[in-house]
């Protein structure tokens, strides 16, 4: 199915009103910025993960939304100037124009997001002379919140460009595209935020599964809500050497050790879903194998050399990126556990999720799995352990970090009639004690339920 165009209304529903005028004050910075009107609108979603964390890269399937929080750009197409002009309706973010020649990625600055997108599909669509663009964003997704907010701009992105160019992709093309496109500012993530981005639908999750991508709709509760608190603390997943970039060169590792020890052409194992295919074993089986075969603690780079009887210079081929090349120390028990063990919750979740009791069993499995990533994964902060706690305190069923970690959001279950003191005591007992915090509570703590996909407005 190709990325439709759609009606406000289609896709925000009962606050179609008020985004209609932010696309007014969009339209009119634009005309303003740039002296004519906006050719069209793309606007791409943020998402929220409610489990299976960390995974998707190393190919298992996850459950995240859409939400209502997204990326909007307003374009006008340059056909006689193959200029890129880009600008932001917050002023932090500054103004970028190059020629269409002249594109280079060279930081993880707002604009060069765009430009992965961007990138993507002109090398994609094989364009030689790709037209310029006058772009304007709004954004309403919070900066390194574990919502996406990159992900969702790199998608609006690619779309802005294909509509430009006068190319239609499919949706699942367009996903698996921009999904490869974040490498180039450095990224080694999976499908997940790219997938539902553009496969996203009102009032529903998804289950996404990877290696063909494919998504299955699941039925939620409907007695309950969900909840996104920002703990109001960043990571950047696409510094050099980030800790996100590490995790998968660990589970990398992971694959590759269990593999050698069963005989496996271990050297083309990537990913930990593809030995467990391999082995044909379940969830638990795989546990009690990494418990067996790989050891607790850190492996030094010598020691991954010993397991598997390479030279150092063997090893960067085959498990290290250039983002990784130079750790020294890496945890392959604990992560894989991570992983298992939360693939085995995705499968459990989207089977008890309309259950009699499918509310409490989903909170706790979200409880679990921030225990997990925590504990196993490493992924979380004491920001992050203090607001979960505050949230199951105050009435949560289940909570949990959602997005890279490190800093950012979490994701809460909680019944509907119960929310509107759910949020009294977190705000109470999370920002109200912190002015900072206190200060952005309005755009911080808040309900959410499952929106649009992306899409391009006809206004």
């Amino acid at each position: 199915m190709p990325i439709p165009q759609l009606s406000l209304q289609e896709i925000y529903g009962d606050i179609s009103e008020q985004q209609a005028k932010r696309y007014a004050t969009l339209k009119e910075s634009f005309t303003q910025k740039y002296g004519r009107a906006p050719d069209f609108f793309s606007r791409a979603p943020g998402r929220v993960n409610i489990i299976g964390e960390h995974i998707d890269y190393h190919g298992y399937g996850v459950l995240p939304m859409s939400i209502n929080q997204d990326i909007v750009c307003a374009v006008a197409v340059n056909h006689d100037k193959p200029v890129l002009r880009l600008a932001n309706t917050q002023s932090q973010y500054k103004d970028f124009i190059c020629t269409v020649d002249e594109v280079a990625i060279k930081g993880i600055d707002w604009h060069e997001y765009f430009l992965c997108g961007w990138k993507g599909v002109v090398e994609n669509a094989s364009l030689s002379s790709p037209c310029g663009m006058d772009v304007m964003l709004d954004g309403c997704v919070p900066k390194s919140s574990g919502l996406s907010s990159s992900s969702a701009l790199v998608c609006c992105a690619a779309m802005c460009t294909a509509r430009a160019n006068q190319k239609e992709y499919e949706q699942v093309v367009i996903a698996d595209l921009c999904a490869k496109c974040e490498k180039y500012i450095g990224t080694m993530g999976g499908g997940m935020d790219q997938s539902i981005c553009f496969l996203g639908e009102v009032g529903k999750a998804k289950q996404i599964e990877f290696n063909p991508l494919r998504a299955t709709t699941c039925h939620l509760p409907e007695s309950i809500s969900f909840v996104i608190s920002n703990s109001l603390t960043e990571i950047n997943k696409a510094a050099p050497c980030s800790q996100f970039n590490v995790r998968v060169v660990e589970g990398r590792a992971a694959a590759q050790i269990l593999a050698k020890n069963h005989g496996l052409e271990w050297r083309s194992f990537k990913k930990l879903k593809q030995v467990q295919d391999a082995l044909g074993k379940s969830f638990d089986e795989m546990m009690e194998l990494v418990k067996a075969e790989l050891e607790p603690g850190l492996y030094t780079r010598q020691q991954l050399q010993e397991k598997l009887e390479v030279t150092d210079e063997e090893l960067l081929s085959v498990m290290l990126s250039p983002q990784t090349q130079t750790v020294q120390q890496f945890n392959v028990h604990n992560r894989a556990m991570h992983v298992f063990s939360e693939a085995a919750r995705v499968h459990k979740t989207s089977a008890t999720a309309d259950a009699s009791d499918g509310e409490k069993e989903l909170g706790r499995l979200m409880t679990e799995s921030h225990v997990s990533c925590s504990q196993l994964y490493e992924c979380s902060s004491p920001e992050l352990d203090e607001l979960t706690a505050i949230c199951r305190d105050a009435g949560a069923l289940g909570s949990r970090l959602t997005g890279a970690g490190w800093g950012g959001c979490a994701v809460s279950v909680v019944p509907t009639e119960q929310l509107a003191s759910f949020l009294d005591k977190v705000r109470e007992n999370f920002y109200s004690k912190d002015p900072e915090r206190m200060a952005r509570v309005e755009t911080a703590l808040f309900a959410t339920k499952p929106g649009s996909g992306a899409a391009y407005l006809c206004l």
